[in-house]
């Protein structure tokens, strides 16, 4: 019961700012999109930046210390994505719309604000590595997948590294390797402005929400149970070879068991790769979380 009632303090905080974030959108309605436009771009390209910055560039984050976990995220990504492509045959998906999105998990928007809430602000470094590893593997592998079949853009394959929040990434790493000094009171103003698109992005998350229908549920219900399994049972492998201290262990799973990320809905959207179906695995995949997520976080807290 003690472990159950931890569970619930974590996750509840963390989808009622999700349906407050809705209730505002529906009560706006159309008028919410455009009301959450700068706030969005202003996370994006700003907040969200200066939080993964700081996260990496802290005092207390060590590159290696994180090493192992940084390595799991990445496994776990890559082999949602291999058990996903022959569920994908199996029931005559599109690979392309199925697959991208068992890779790209909600690490951002839901992940960072349970790490925090499970694990403390000591755990927010950890989960920022798993959310930097996440983000490679998609903007490499998951895009080149969404991309296949389709005309040459002529961008280069590198251009993904010129996002604010790559950009961000890379330097915070240099800084954490280099332990290249922050003067204090910036550090703080930096890490304040970050920390405050935490809320913003589950707001954020619950706005979108009104933009995703049960259009096509029947691949949305399947995307909804792959994705969380998929990277759960790819976690509990990992956790057979890997060694972890209990936080990283607790990290890895309830990273494994996060749905897919809204951003798959904005990808497919750009690249007219069937959006419905799309938001269909994202609109279920956020509300299986409330089954998946306790299963994640009761794994690893044992």
């Amino acid at each position: 019961m003690e472990v159950f009632g931890r569970i619930l303090g974590i996750i509840l905080p963390v989808f009622f700012i999700i349906a407050i974030g809705f209730g505002f959108a529906r009560v706006r309605g159309a008028a919410a999109k455009a009301d959450m436009a700068a706030v969005n771009r202003v996370s994006m390209d700003v907040l969200c930046p200066l939080l993964v910055f700081t996260a990496l560039a802290a005092k207390d984050f060590n590159l290696a210390q994180n090493a192992t976990l940084i390595f799991a995220g990445v496994l776990i990504s890559l082999g949602s994505g291999l058990l996903a492509w022959p569920v994908a045959r199996l029931f005559g998906f599109d690979a392309r719309s199925f697959v991208p999105p068992m890779m790209y998990n909600n690490c951002g928007n839901m992940g960072l604000p349970l790490a925090v809430l499970a694990f403390g602000e000591t755990g927010l470094s950890a989960a920022v590595a798993l959310f930097m590893a996440c983000n490679l593997i998609y903007f490499t592998v998951g895009v080149k997948i969404l991309e296949s079949g389709r005309p040459r853009s002529g961008a280069s394959h590198w251009a993904f590294l010129k996002s604010p929040m790559m950009l961000s990434m890379i330097i915070g790493v240099i800084f954490s390797v280099a332990k290249i000094p922050i003067p204090a009171a910036l550090f703080q103003a930096m890490k304040m402005l970050g920390e405050a698109c935490i809320p913003i992005m589950l707001f954020a998350l619950g706005v979108r929400m009104l933009d995703i229908t049960f259009k096509s549920w029947h691949i949305g219900l399947v995307g909804a149970i792959v994705c969380p399994l998929a990277g759960l049972m790819v976690a509990f492998g990992l956790d057979q070879v890997l060694s972890m201290d209990p936080a990283q262990r607790g990290q890895m799973y309830l990273f494994a068991a996060l749905p897919p990320a809204v951003f798959c809905f904005m990808m497919a959207e750009k690249y007219q790769q069937e959006p419905d179906k799309v938001a269909s695995i994202v609109l279920l995949g956020n509300l299986a979380a409330l089954a998946f997520v306790p299963l994640g976080l009761w794994m690893g807290l044992r």
